[in-house]
């Protein structure tokens, strides 16, 4: 069965399960999508899982301009092919919030080159969604690295320097990252709490320095 096909029966099984009142309600920062079926993730995630993983079919996905193609991409994506040649790839086509999210959740999070998919997306130039997507991920990762502790600081500092309006979500993405990296160890709790004193005044990092002040175990 080609693509295209696989892709109409997919369309088909997501327009079945419609939901203008979930689209209605939706809230994300960032670009809208062209079509919205409003699918709630729950079962938009059931339907593609459904697929088997398929990496070639979730890059024709992730390059319609339909949310739920491009969201079950995510899950339909093979982590091992993630590599750094196909960064850009990925990179360039997150739209929004959601995507970044999802994308961290059924994929990011999963693949071996998280260390450097880390490096390539939180330069001064990727902007905001490509350092949110990465934070996130690295709240998932089951093997964090000790060294990206100051590193998530400074993309909070540059954040807040910039003057970013999505300073504050890039914020809560650098709590998550934190909590699971300072939960590792209390040597890690402990530079945590270095970095996070490193911090300024603006908004977003006050958040960081709140939320992390109660959601770091003070007995690692």
């Amino acid at each position: 069965m080609d693509f295209t096909t696989r892709m109409t029966a997919l369309l088909g099984a997501f327009r079945r399960e419609r939901n203008g009142a979930v689209a209605d309600s939706m809230r994300y920062y960032g670009r809208t999508y062209g079509l919205n079926y409003g699918v709630s993730l729950p079962t938009l995630r059931r339907l593609a899982r459904a697929e088997s993983t398929d990496h070639d079919f979730a890059r024709y996905l992730y390059q319609q301009d339909v949310r739920e193609l491009r969201l079950a991409a995510f899950h339909i994506a093979d982590p091992g092919r993630l590599t750094p040649d196909e960064f850009p790839f990925w990179g360039d086509g997150l739209l929004n919030s959601e995507m970044a999210e999802e994308g961290a959740f059924a994929l990011l999070g999963r693949t071996s080159s998280l260390p450097a998919l880390f490096d390539a997306w939180t330069t001064p130039e990727a902007g905001w969604l490509q350092p949110y997507a990465v934070l996130m991920a690295v709240a998932r990762a089951e093997a964090p690295q000790t060294a990206w502790i100051p590193r998530v600081a400074d993309i909070v500092r540059r954040a807040a320097a910039s003057e970013f309006q999505e300073s504050h979500l890039l914020a809560q993405g650098a709590v998550a990252a934190l909590v699971n990296l300072g939960s590792r160890s209390a040597e890690n709790r402990l530079a945590v709490q270095q970095a996070v004193d490193s911090l300024g005044t603006h908004p977003a990092e006050e958040l960081v320095r709140e939320e992390l002040s109660w959601r770091l175990d003070p007995d690692l």
